[in-house]
């Protein structure tokens, strides 16, 4: 009789959730700057939310699907970098984390 092991996907989750969250807060952030005269695109705080927001799109589709997921991790990452200059490294850190691992973790 033959185990198969059965991957959970919840690092995966929780890594995506996490990135995604700090990825809203600091793409609202460049907007708020956007008022005091520091920033001068908004559109870019605009950008890094919506890929914030694929970030828990694929955060649903982790468990279903995790190539899929896995992908959608790496575009928001990309896109979230784009957005926001250097706020929202620990953002992207924690998404291509969770985009590497669920691509590659079998």
């Amino acid at each position: 009789m033959k185990r198969t092991r059965t991957v959970t996907r919840t690092f995966e989750m929780v890594m995506g959730l996490i990135g995604s969250i700090i990825g809203i807060f600091s793409g609202s952030f460049l907007i708020f700057l956007e008022h005091f005269g520091q920033v001068h695109t908004p559109f870019l705080g605009l950008i890094a939310i919506a890929a914030s927001i694929l970030g828990i799109v694929s955060s649903y589709y982790v468990k279903t699907n995790e190539d899929v997921a896995g992908v959608g991790f790496i575009i928001a990452t990309m896109f979230v970098i784009i957005g926001s200059d250097y706020i929202n490294v620990l953002s992207a850190i924690f998404l291509i984390i969770a985009g590497i691992s669920a691509l590659f973790r079998k």
